[in-house]
């Protein structure tokens, strides 16, 4: 079972309807306990790092996503999801994340660009078992003002530029993130979700 980490912020729907187009059941799940039946687990999320800290701890989720990480389940998360795998976050302040990536989310610069970095935007990939059959510079959909704060070849997937190259997807052993929309992102998403759910624990 996929599990789909419901702490009221997040798009749940679209990814659990992305997920039964491509004929794999996925679950809404707001229990801690539920995370215990899943093989694989999906992080989503829209809206404020802060806020969306607050509600996983109150639910008592972020010690059972972390604890189903460490044992080896893959996770992904996805756009505010990814952000919240990193150590910390600037946004809105000074916020504690889950600590699986080694490192922080920043606001993108003043560059003359337009923030947020809303629509479609091309990626360029490293290996990683999340990109399994996609080749050249996929396009896909991102919607968000802060990002990665540094490209990391420990744990960068893939890269995006936007006045300057930023961290896109990150892969540390099962754990995956995407700062795009893949339930969004066409072809190209799907075919990162499809790959994701073939995932076995430990891969």
């Amino acid at each position: 079972m996929i599990a789909i980490v419901d702490y009221g912020m997040g798009n749940l729907r679209s990814v659990q309807k992305a997920f039964a187009f491509l004929g794999h059941e996925a679950q809404i799940v707001d229990a801690p306990a539920r995370l215990d039946e899943a093989d694989r687990i999906i992080l989503p999320g829209v809206g404020a790092f802060g806020d969306a800290m607050a509600q996983l701890r109150r639910r008592g989720m972020d010690a059972a996503v972390t604890d189903a990480a460490r044992a080896g389940k893959p996770l992904l998360g996805i756009c505010l999801g990814m952000q919240l795998l990193f150590a910390r976050s600037e946004e809105g302040g000074d916020f504690e994340g889950l600590g699986l990536i080694p490192s922080a989310i920043t606001r993108f610069p003043e560059r003359g660009l337009k923030v947020p970095h809303m629509g479609w935007n091309s990626l360029q990939l490293r290996p990683c078992p999340l990109f399994d059959g996609l080749e050249g510079e996929p396009y896909v959909y991102f919607v968000h003002s802060y990002h990665a704060a540094e490209v990391n070849d420990a744990w960068t997937a893939a890269t995006c530029d936007y006045g300057a190259p930023f961290t896109a997807a990150v892969w540390m052993g099962n754990v995956f993130g995407t700062q795009f929309h893949p339930e969004k992102s066409g072809t190209a998403g799907l075919r990162m979700l499809q790959n994701f759910a073939a995932l076995k624990g430990g891969d």
